[in-house]
């Protein structure tokens, strides 16, 4: 078969099993589960693995799971990933009851899109001069900061972002290329977002060390934690008129333990935030800054502070090459799509950190009304969202892996990594 006779081939079988792919992103949407307990979400991409006969592993930096379909040749691998997690949005109509998780980030369709690719091109592999890695990755959202040191303190893991656990346990060391697509909020329209950067940033979780005592009775005698907290906050908005705009620094505190009782002076209180920008001298600068209001509040209401900092995620540095031929893919569609190029996302994400070492590209697709993680964000254009998304995902990698995975083998060879995987490791 010629390549556009597969593209077509691959779209065919896609648009036959729309309904299925619909089916798993309702599921999952209706299972949300938080970073690195996704077992639900990893067991159904394992099932549908299975129905495919796509050889997979499971258990992968605690929930990760990896599909390897065989082309006839093995001369190149791309991955096409998904992430497994959701967050906490409480008032989202779809979020769980008892935890307030929500599928508000469209995680759900991007694993529903990882996988109509994989029906897809799972039935032309023969005519591939290279393997495709699906892979459902972990805990993408880095949240929940104190469950992930318990984690870390018991060695489950030592990254809080499951794209680097997984650059850490080797499992990106065989993919020579990633892709994958992301929800794009408020964009009901058939448009789509490509070669735009993210932000990086570090994590922080601050412990404020005070005086329990009667809040009533003896107020004068403790030293009030939350006051500390408070007034760490105030300081740091202060500094706000000190970012530079073109730094994009975002700095975002919120209180995870406020005391103990109402009637007992707080002497522990806890506050994560991140520090986020469009480049590590801005972030550590910031940081900086961050930590001197943390220190002076402190030390004002007479309390100690503890500042833990911990890995962040690295900017997303996305492949022009990989992009163009995406777009290309894209414009090929029956349908209208209006293109955006260039434009950065203000949020951060681990794909970032593989972007380092791999070519890789995360493009964003309309379909959608509302807000990331907020809880009018819902599909509007289903078909689009599921549909046209795992069409162009696949025909991209027909693209890359046809003839000689020439391609693949071309964007591989003219990449130079912005570190090496040992250095990523040790920074």
């Amino acid at each position: 078969m010629t390549k556009s006779e597969l593209k077509a081939k691959v779209c065919e079988i896609i648009d036959t099993r729309a309904d299925d792919i619909y089916a798993i992103g309702e599921k999952i949407l209706k299972k949300p589960e938080m970073g690195y307990r996704e077992f639900y979400t990893a067991n159904l991409v394992a099932e549908e693995f299975e129905k495919l006969g796509i050889l997979y592993k499971t258990g992968l930096a605690v929930t990760g799971v990896k599909g390897n379909l065989a082309g006839r040749k093995s001369l190149a691998r791309v991955a096409v990933i998904g992430e497994l997690d959701a967050v906490i949005s409480p008032t989202h109509p779809e979020a769980d009851p008892t935890n307030g998780a929500a599928h508000a980030c469209g995680h759900n369709i991007q694993i529903a899109v990882m996988l109509g690719a994989a029906m897809g091109l799972s039935k032309i592999a023969s005519y591939l001069d290279g393997d495709v890695c699906f892979f459902a990755t972990p805990a993408e959202e880095y949240v929940e900061i104190g469950f992930r040191e318990k984690l870390l303190e018991r060695g489950d893991i030592q990254f809080f972002g499951g794209k680097q656990e997984l650059i850490r346990l080797g499992e990106f060391d065989d993919v020579d290329m990633a892709m994958m697509v992301h929800a794009q909020g408020s964009t009901p329209h058939r448009e789509a977002f490509i070669g735009g950067s993210s932000l990086g940033f570090v994590a922080k979780s601050i412990d404020f060390l005070g005086k329990a005592s009667h809040a009533g009775g003896a107020p004068h005698e403790g030293i009030n934690a939350l006051n500390a907290a408070m007034s760490a906050m105030m300081c740091i908005h202060a500094q706000r008129e000190t970012f530079r705009d073109e730094d994009k620094i975002r700095v975002h505190p919120i209180i995870t333990n406020g005391g103990e009782l109402v009637n007992i002076v707080p002497s522990i209180v806890t506050m994560e935030t991140y520090v986020r920008g469009a480049n590590f001298p801005a972030i550590r600068d910031a940081a900086n800054k961050v930590d001197r209001a943390i220190e002076g509040a402190s030390y004002a209401i007479g309390a100690k502070c503890n500042i833990k900092n911990y890995k962040g995620y690295l900017p997303l540095v996305q492949s022009n090459e990989l992009s163009q031929l995406f777009e290309d893919n894209l414009n090929a569609l029956p349908c209208e799509v209006k293109i955006h190029h260039g434009v950065d996302m203000v949020g951060s994400t681990d794909i970032g950190d593989l972007s380092h070492l791999i070519p890789v590209i995360q493009p964003t697709m309309g379909g959608y009304t509302g807000n990331l993680h907020a809880l009018e964000f819902g599909v509007f254009d289903k078909e689009f969202a599921y549909l046209d998304a795992s069409k162009t995902i696949a025909m991209t990698v027909i693209d890359l892996l046809f003839d000689e995975a020439k391609e693949a083998l071309r964007i591989k060879n003219n990449f130079t990594p912005l570190m090496t995987k040992e250095e990523y490791l040790n920074f």
